[in-house]
C-alpha cells in the first residue's frame, strides 16, 4: 500500500530464516570512532576500496568463514541480547500467508529509492535490522546455555558500550536454531527503510545474495528493548497557532506552566511548547498508540499555512532546545506501549514514519555483511 508520500513494506512469509553469513567487524578499538562513520560515506562505490584498505591495517577484521553470532552489548545498565544472521527477504507474505517479520512504520518511497542506490554501491549491509519477537523457551534455554562458555569476542568500545559475541559455526547449532526460529513472528523495532531497501534488492537481483539482508533479533522477553517515543519539531509555526488549529478541530486545548503540561502527556495527550509556551491538547476520537494520526488528520489541515518543514527528536530536550531557536513548535508525544505496536500490527496497519523509538541500539560497524560477495542461493 502507497501514497504519494509514504508506504507501508510488505512482510515477509513464514518460516522465518536466519542464516550465516561471514561477517565484517570494525575493530573493537575504531568502533565509535568518527573516522569510522566516514568509511561507508560517499563517495558509496569507493566503499569496497577503503574497506580492503582498513581491512589490511587491521582496522577491519573479516570472519574466516559463515556463522551466526550472538551479540550482548550494555548501555547506561542496559544489556541487550540477539541472534545476528542473514535473514532470509526473498519470500513476500500474501493475503493469507502467516508473517515472520512484520513492519511496525510506513516509510517514505524516495528515501527507500536512495538507499537502494546507496547499497547497490557499497555492496554492503552496513548495520542490521533491529527486530524483537518473544523467543521459544527451547531456543532461549539453548542459548543461555551457549552463554555459559566463553565469549568468541568481548571488549569495550570508545563510545562506552560494553560487547560479548559468541560465534555458533557449527553446524549442529545451526541447524537447531533454524528449527526453533521457524515459528517465530518478529516485528521490526529499527532499520524499516534499510528493509525496504533490502526488498527492492531482492527483486532486482534475485537468486542472488540479495536474496538476505543483515538482522538482529532480540527475544524482548529475555533482554527487552526500551520504547520511547520520537517527537517532532514544527518549523516555522508557533505553538499558539497550533493550538487554535487544535480548538478549531474540536480537542480540549489548555495553556499551562511547564511541569503540569508534561504531567498531562499520556494516552490520548499530546503537548505543544517552544520552551516558553506551554499547551497541552486532549485528542478526541483518538486511539491509544494512534495520537499522533489524529494530530495529522485533524490539526494539521487547520493551520493557516502550510508545515515549512518538520525533524524528529527522540529527546524531549533536544526537541525543546530547536524549538525554541527556530520560531517553531515541539509536539511532544506519548511513548506507545509495546501493546500498542503489537495490535497495531495485528491489524496489518502501521504506525507513521518514525513514531517509535527502541533503544539501546548497537554501535554501527559492529556487524556488516559483503552481500556481493557471498555466492548465489542454491537453486
Amino acid at each position: 500500500m502507497a501514497t504519494s508520500d509514504r508506504m507501508i513494506p510488505a512482510s515477509l512469509a513464514s518460516p522465518l530464516r536466519l542464516e550465516p553469513f561471514r561477517a565484517i567487524r570494525i575493530a573493537p578499538a575504531s568502533i565509535g570512532d568518527p573516522a569510522a562513520s566516514r568509511l561507508l560515506g560517499r563517495p558509496h562505490h569507493r566503499v569496497p576500496e577503503r574497506l580492503a584498505a582498513w581491512r589490511a591495517e587491521g582496522r577491519v577484521l573479516h570472519d574466516p568463514g559463515p556463522a551466526l553470532y550472538l551479540h550482548e552489548y550494555t548501555v547506561n545498565g542496559i544489556t541487550v541480547r540477539g541472534l545476528v544472521g542473514a535473514l532470509d527477504v526473498s519470500r513476500v507474505a500474501r493475503p493469507g500467508d502467516r508473517r515472520a517479520v512484520m513492519p511496525h512504520e510506513a516509510v517514505r518511497p524516495r528515501q527507500v529509492e536512495n538507499l537502494t542506490a546507496r547499497f547497490t554501491d557499497l555492496g554492503v549491509n552496513p548495520t542490521p535490522l533491529l527486530l524483537f519477537h518473544d523467543a521459544d523457551p527451547e531456543l532461549r534455554d539453548l542459548l543461555r546455555t551457549l552463554r555459559t562458555g566463553p565469549a568468541w569476542a568481548r571488549y569495550l568500545d570508545r563510545r562506552g558500550q560494553a560487547h560479548r559475541v559468541w560465534r555458533l559455526a557449527r553446524r549442529e547449532d545451526v541447524d537447531r536454531v533454524a528449527a526453533l526460529l521457524a515459528d517465530t513472528e518478529a516485528v521490526i523495532a529499527d532499520g524499516h527503510h534499510r528493509y525496504s531497501a533490502y526488498l527492492a534488492l531482492q527483486q532486482r537481483y534475485p537468486g542472488t545474495a540479495a536474496d538476505r539482508g543483515l538482522a538482529m533479533l532480540v527475544d524482548q522477553g529475555d533482554t527487552p528493548l526500551f520504547l520511547g517515543a520520537i517527537h517532532r519539531v514544527w518549523h516555522g509555526v508557533a505553538p499558539a497557532a497550533v493550538a487554535e488549529a487544535a480548538r478549531q478541530a474540536g480537542h480540549a486545548v489548555t495553556c499551562l506552566p511547564a511541569g503540569e503540561a508534561l504531567n498531562a502527556l499520556g494516552p490520548h495527550h499530546v503537548v505543544l511548547s517552544d520552551d516558553a509556551a506551554w499547551f497541552a491538547i486532549g485528542l478526541t476520537g483518538s486511539e491509544r498508540g494512534r495520537e499522533l494520526d489524529r494530530v495529522h488528520a485533524t490539526i494539521v489541515p487547520r493551520l493557516r499555512s502550510p508545515l515549512e518543514s518538520a525533524t524528529h527528536h527522540p529527546e524531549v530536550r533536544a526537541a525543546l532546545t530547536l524549538a525554541h531557536r527556530s520560531g517553531g513548535t515541539a509536539l511532544l508525544l506519548p511513548a506507545p506501549s509495546l501493546a500498542d505496536v503489537l495490535s497495531v500490527v495485528a491489524g496489518g496497519d502501521v504506525m507513521p514514519e518514525k513514531a517509535t523509538s527502541f533503544q539501546p541500539k548497537p554501535v554501527p560497524g559492529t556487524f556488516m555483511r559483503a552481500w556481493l560477495d557471498e555466492p548465489p542461493v542454491p537453486s
